[in-house]
């Protein structure tokens, strides 16, 4: 099963002040902006190459797209003091990418997640879950 961590988990994590990992900043930042299944693959243990993490959500519209990728690149500089490396699907928002290096971003209109089905095609990694529990 999934590891799930809330809402209350992060905000615990900050009264402490606990320092944030880049996925947390990127998940907290998808769920900030009414993103969907909300999940991150470990890629780090099947031998890719491609990057440690893939993290992955959907929404049912372009301007819910565009907003959850504004808030993920807004957050990582704010927090983290991290640019993205670059981008694609802007220009449409059925499907962004973004690449952070060591995570590439997924953010997709929901018909489009459903179609490719990314977490089918890595089945072999390992699954984490985040949600919002407002």
């Amino acid at each position: 099963m999934a590891k799930k961590i809330s809402k209350k988990d992060i905000e615990a994590a900050k009264e402490k002040k606990i320092e944030k990992s880049d996925l947390e900043v990127i998940t907290q930042a998808m769920l900030d902006k009414r993103g969907k299944g909300v999940c991150a693959l470990d890629l780090r243990g099947i031998g890719t190459g491609i990057c440690d993490w893939f993290a992955i959500c959907n929404a049912d519209s372009n301007a819910n797209v565009l907003a959850i990728a504004d808030n993920i690149e807004e957050q990582m500089l704010i927090q983290k003091g991290r640019k993205v490396t670059r981008q694609q699907g802007r220009e449409n928002a059925f499907w962004i990418i973004m690449d952070y290096s060591d995570i590439v971003i997924h953010i997709f209109q929901s018909e489009y997640r459903d179609f490719y089905r990314l977490e089918e095609l890595w089945a072999d990694a390992p699954m984490q879950k985040f949600e919002d529990e407002d």
